[in-house]
């Protein structure tokens, strides 16, 4: 017998990670779902090659020099000799810039914007990105976050454009200024492509920005007169773009994409008014800069901008953050005076999705691991017996509970999507027919029901689900048991710690769980609005239970009914300290008939069994009464039937006689 040492005797096989979009079940059951069958024919070739790039070494190898080489400052905003200087730079990795050119080649955001992409697919246009980010999310070291707010300004920008009520507002000088930053937002040229930062958040709170305290002060530096010799102040002199005429300070506490070309900012313009939106660049032209290195006259300079230092942050370590000081930023107002709130809803609806589906990418990675851990892995069961782990019941048991969870939060955050997709295209908003090329159940609302179901979904999905993937990501790291707690730099595409850390900021950023339960109710018990909501609430229950059994359709009615009695009969004040409760509750319900409609739509033994176990933890099994944790029995074998819910019908692939797997471990 000889004993072990560094490098012989047992050394674990490394577990191979496959294309998520083919190997995720849960992923190929949503797109069937949703997307009309020539959709998904024409989408699934470029999206299986982007599931096959993400994975890739490079990228790991780039993921890994984001992580270990964060951002700085270089510059302490003085020259050698004390005098002041505009060189402070922040600089990011060679790794950051890599990931970030390779979503802009990959057109992770300008693909929503492709006018052909827009007209083929419609409603169904958000859907595609969405499965292509949710792909890319734990690959991507959190480059999707200034994408996501570069999405809700191009957005944002677009509906100003292209609105003719809102376009006529806007002067030709206006017009072409947020014409050149649309185009670079939108650009899949990495050289050309811009970001864009989301500043509201200050010192005297995070999402409530009823008490920002940066002031913007309309100060027009163009020439008064048109036959005066001044020149017309510029951000860019190579594209001949002018300063806006506004005026902007302030302190930004929370910024991030720091590295970005431009933001959208919330600012104050005169007292009792509520605050207003701003398009400004990150940089300007100034032609009184002088090289110190030759001479030459004129460069570019921050906007008006310090970076007073940049924030040292529990996960996305590789994403810049920071507090900034504005002096003089020059931007444009977007919108009219005192309405920045309902400008900025436009991004936000945007950058929740994108954060509700960074949530739901680093869940999904996390199982794809854990699966692909259990095909190589073995324990021990007693008695000197050995199993790997895909057999051991228990863990498969674990594994087959989490896929359950994740399934049901899919088809909420791809619901949310859709309808998105057709609040963006409302003249593709029908209700639902027969056609051979509608999706099977997309639970359709009728156009006028559209705003109001998306009005509640925008809050109500990221306080949910970002919230659930915290443990769940957490379980994901577990089931791998000590080395699923490594940083395992060394063999990245294994690190869950990471994945983790980075899933946390989900219940956090762009809104925390209690902030958007409390904003779902408010929307719910809005003066004007909030009935409609309910009603649109209403026709998603009814429409999706029809077809569904007895006791699962009662079980799921009388936990809606009661909901609803407490939010009709409720005053706003009684039911905010009930909102995480109530809001959370709402979500099983939705979630609930999604799974009535997935598995009637696309029946099988898998589906109806992840089914059964979620309604019965959930309290929605017939008799229920609404009860938790109901005990379901698993008919059959349950081991096989878990096989069938973690990796598809049929169980793992490449299994040889005798129970192994091509490459397991052996002691």
């Amino acid at each position: 017998m000889e004993p072990s040492s560094a490098n012989t005797g047992f050394i674990q096989q490394q577990p191979i990670i496959k294309n998520q979009f083919h190997e995720d079940v849960s992923l190929q059951r949503i797109a069937k779902l949703y997307l009309p069958p020539t959709l998904l024919s024409s989408a699934t070739p470029e999206i299986s090659q982007l599931g096959d790039a993400v994975l890739h070494p490079q990228i790991f190898d780039w993921i890994t020099d984001s992580e270990r080489n964060v951002p700085y400052l270089r510059g302490s905003g003085r020259d050698a000799f004390g005098r002041p200087s505009s060189k402070q730079e922040l600089i990011v990795t060679e790794g950051w810039r890599k990931l970030q050119e390779f979503g802009f080649a990959n057109g992770v955001v300008a693909i929503n914007y492709d006018p052909a992409f827009a007209s083929k697919n419609g409603p169904y246009a958000r859907l595609i990105q969405f499965m292509r980010c949710h792909l890319w999310e734990a690959s991507c070291a959190n480059t999707l976050c200034p994408a996501a707010m570069q999405d809700g300004a191009a957005r944002l920008l677009q509906r100003h454009l292209t609105t003719p009520k809102l376009a006529g507002n806007l002067s030709e000088t206006e017009k072409r200024v947020f014409r050149n930053a649309y185009e670079h937002l939108t650009s899949r040229d990495p050289r050309y492509t811009w970001t864009s930062g989301q500043w509201m958040t200050e010192r005297t709170g995070g999402s409530d920005v009823s008490q920002t305290e940066t002031v913007a002060v309309y100060d027009p530096l163009f020439p008064t007169t048109t036959d005066s010799e001044e020149e017309v102040p510029l951000a860019s002199k190579q594209e001949n773009i002018p300063l806006g005429p506004w005026s902007i300070s302030g302190f930004k506490w929370f910024s991030s994409a720091t590295d970005s070309q431009m933001t959208i900012l919330l600012a104050k313009t005169r007292p009792g008014m509520g605050v207003s939106a701003f398009f400004a660049p990150m940089r300007r032209w100034n032609p009184d800069l002088v090289s110190p290195t030759g001479g030459e006259r004129g460069g570019t300079e921050l906007n008006g901008i310090t970076i007073s230092r940049l924030k040292n942050k529990f996960g996305t370590v590789g994403l810049p953050t920071a507090e900034l000081e504005l002096k003089g930023m020059r931007g444009w107002l977007i919108g009219k005076e005192g309405e920045g709130i309902k400008e900025i809803s436009t991004i936000l609806n945007i950058t929740r999705v994108h954060t509700t589906v960074s949530s739901m990418g680093y869940l999904g990675r996390g199982i794809g691991v854990a699966k692909a851990y259990a095909l190589v892995r073995e324990a021990g069961v007693g008695k000197g017996r050995r199993l790997p782990l895909y057999k051991h019941p228990l863990h498969m048991r674990t594994l087959a509970n989490l896929t359950s969870e994740y399934h049901g939060l899919m088809l909420l955050t791809f619901y949310t999507l859709y309808i998105l997709g057709l609040d963006e295209h409302r003249s593709s908003t029908t209700t639902t027919t027969s056609s051979p090329d509608t999706p099977q159940n997309p639970l359709t609302p009728p156009s006028s029901l559209v705003p109001h179901l998306l009005r509640t979904l925008s809050s109500l999905h990221k306080s949910f689900i970002c919230h659930s993937c915290v443990p769940l990501s957490f379980a994901c790291m577990e089931s791998l048991g000590g080395v699923g707690y490594l940083v395992n730099s060394e063999s990245e595409h294994l690190n869950l710690s990471r994945i983790f850390r980075d899933a946390c900021v989900g219940a956090i950023w762009e809104g925390t769980t209690d902030v958007l339960a409390s904003d779902t109710v408010r929307a719910l018990k809005h003066p004007a609005v909030g009935k409609e909501g309910v009603q649109a609430l209403d026709w998603f229950v009814d429409e999706g239970l029809k077809g569904g059994e007895e006791g699962e359709v009662e079980g799921i009615k009388k936990v809606w009914e009661g909901l609803k009695r407490r939010l009709e009969r409720g005053k706003q004040e009684e039911l905010l300290p009930e909102a995480r409760r109530l809001t959370h509750r709402l979500a099983e319900v939705l979630i609930a008939v999604l799974w009535v409609v997935d598995a009637r739509v696309r029946p099988g033994r898998e589906v109806e069994g992840m089914k059964r176990r979620w309604m019965a933890k959930n309290g929605f099994g017939p008799g229920s009464c609404g009860d938790r944790e109901e005990e379901v029995k698993v008919e059959g074998n349950g081991l096989e039937l878990d096989l069938a819910i973690v990796y598809g019908e049929g169980g793992p692939k490449g299994i040889v006689e005798g129970g192994s797997v091509p490459g397991v471990s052996k002691l």
